[in-house]
């Protein structure tokens, strides 16, 4: 079969079109990214003492099973743990109904090891990732720990697993990048 070479003008679209699919798609990776830190809402810029932003009352109260639903559990701990309030992430965290969610799991882990407990940091995202290997944040966080711990190898293996899992435009490999090149992260 003979293909016509491209004259320049199919050239110059090819690539525009090559150009715009791959922005689009970064674009869209980095939009949708959610490992990205979680943005700051009122449960941390108005709220005191450990309580959690209500948006349908419109008011902090003091966290409870039956107040969220496990997603805005995890939402609120994501918060904390980022604003370094890992004990008020902790509590949230254990109000969650699903205690096997590798979600609640990661963030028990990041929590306790931004605590000082590194051990028991470790063994959540352990647990997380025998929930769902595929998660990359929790990879991310690992290997996070891994450099913290001087184990920059396996660091390094995690950052491979998390690239191999279709991860490597997202926040979490960049944050354990930045990690394994000597940067304070997460």
């Amino acid at each position: 079969m003979f293909l016509a070479p491209l004259s320049f003008r199919g050239l110059a679209l090819a690539g525009s079109l090559a150009i715009a699919v791959s922005s689009s798609a970064f674009a869209i990776g980095d939009e949708s990214d959610e490992t990205k830190p979680p943005p700051k809402t009122e449960t941390t810029t108005k709220c005191a003492d450990g309580k959690v932003w209500d948006t349908k009352r419109k008011e902090c109260i003091v966290p409870k099973k039956e107040s969220f639903n496990d997603d805005e559990l995890y939402r609120a701990a994501r918060e904390f743990a980022y604003a370094g309030q890992y004990d008020n992430a902790l509590t949230v965290l254990h109000l969650a109904r699903n205690q096997n969610d590798p979600r609640i799991l990661n963030y028990l882990g990041y929590a306790n090891r931004k605590a000082g407990r590194m051990e028991l940091g470790m063994s959540y995202y352990r647990k997380a990732l025998q929930s769902d290997e595929n998660y990359i944040l929790a990879r991310s966080y690992m290997g996070q720990a891994l450099v913290e711990q001087g184990d920059v190898q396996g660091a390094r293996v995690q950052l491979v697993e998390i690239r191999d899992r279709g991860g490597e435009q997202t926040w979490a490999y960049r944050s354990l990048l930045q990690a394994l090149n000597g940067y304070r992260t997460y």
